[in-house]
């Protein structure tokens, strides 16, 4: 680790640097313990019933799966929106949403495997003989499908990895050569990969989360997932560019002014977070139509209610409350608390999606532990890949 005086951009209005030297085996740490427990987690869910061997791990891992592919994801949205508006303030930090979006391939496709496997363990209608029996898996083929599904999966990837890594390719090429070419090539992506993002990304949210109920209908479930994923991501990237700038990493090409569009961005996605989630339980409310409804009405039973009450206040009306003021947005004390809250309740709202699946009596504990335990495996794979 450098020492303070040892950095030729020193910034006397910087605190220190920050000594991580003994934080750089915590991501190995994480994945070495989480990895053991999570191999026990499976052992213990693989003994269970037959009815339900596995299907703990399984739901526990795809839970942690879509909470680290929203990072990806919102980093490769990033990145198409720089090149698309031409942003100027935001040359600082794309490179690290590039390099959030890369995580998407190989190494969220790598852990996206366990999910492929265990499919049709965790995804009901793959098991249902006569898909003309039931109307709502009739309604949606060819989609539904065995073929489908792993079609669309291996689609959604092959799409990311293409976009990400043309998009990364030609900005590292820039610097190389500085020619206005690769500008152009960048724009181009974008401007044909914003259309696929979107699509992949609301195919990737229905086939591998509201499949899990196919029975329900929702045409806002993609907007829902994107706009939690583009929240988690921007409160990751402001505390990664903190960290970066109190190195003295990026100390020369960041501004105040990054920190307040990057926490007005958050402020923004707040809000159309809210509007989305609730337009969409507004509009099934209002319908009440009993195909519709259900999927609400098992998310209001028991303790999940008071679960959906913390999502309320926590992912809505602290942050929206908090961000109203201006220099709040770059005040480091408010932002950084506010960040880590980010990642907690992005966790808590999904959990409440797999509520259903987590809390069958017969392998609760087991589920509870698996999920907590996977949580931590692949936070400390995530900055190890990162």
């Amino acid at each position: 680790m450098s020492k303070p005086d040892d950095f030729d951009n020193d910034d006397p209005k910087l605190p220190p640097p920050l000594d991580l030297s003994k934080w750089r085996g915590l991501p190995g740490q994480l994945m070495a313990v989480g990895g053991l427990v999570v191999l026990i987690g499976l052992i213990v869910s693989w003994r269970q019933p037959e009815e339900y061997s596995l299907k703990a791990f399984g739901y526990s891992w795809l839970l942690s799966f879509m909470f680290f592919l929203s990072i990806g994801l919102g980093g490769l949205f990033l990145v198409l929106v720089h090149h698309l508006f031409d942003a100027g303030w935001s040359v600082a930090t794309r490179r690290l949403c590039e390099h959030l979006a890369t995580l998407l391939f190989p190494w969220l496709a790598i852990l996206f495997i366990p999910v492929a496997l265990l499919a049709p363990k965790l995804f009901g209608w793959m098991t249902v003989a006569d898909p003309h029996s039931d109307h709502a898996l009739y309604a949606k083929l060819p989609i539904f499908t065995m073929a489908g599904f792993y079609l669309i999966s291996a689609g959604c990837f092959a799409i990311w990895w293409w976009l990400s890594s043309r998009l990364k390719y030609w900005s590292l090429k820039q610097d190389e050569t500085g020619e206005a070419l690769c500008t152009l090539k960048m724009r181009m992506h974008s401007c044909w990969g914003i259309w696929v993002f979107a699509f992949t990304l609301t195919m990737a949210a229905i086939m591998w989360m509201k499949g899990l109920q196919h029975q329900w209908f929702s045409t806002m479930y993609g907007v829902y997932y994107f706009a939690g994923s583009v929240w988690l991501t921007l409160a990751t990237v402001y505390i990664i560019t903190l960290v970066l700038d109190r190195q003295r990493i990026l100390s020369q090409v960041l501004h105040e002014h990054q920190f307040y569009f990057l926490g007005s961005l958050l402020f923004a996605f707040t809000v159309f977070w809210a509007y989305v989630t609730f337009s969409q339980y507004f509009i099934i409310w209002n319908a009440n139509m009993p195909e519709e409804t259900f999927w609400y009405v098992i998310r209001e039973q028991g303790s999940w209610f008071y679960v959906g009450l913390v999502i309320i206040f926590g992912h809505f009306f602290l942050p929206f409350l908090s961000l109203l003021r201006i220099d709040v947005k770059h005040t480091f004390p408010i932002m950084i608390p506010l960040c880590l809250w980010a990642w907690v309740m992005h966790f808590v709202d999904l959990s409440l999606i797999f509520c259903r699946f987590i809390t069958a009596p017969v392998f609760r504990f087991t589920s509870s532990g698996c999920r907590w335990v996977a949580w931590h495996s692949w936070a400390g794979c995530w900055p190890k890949c990162f």
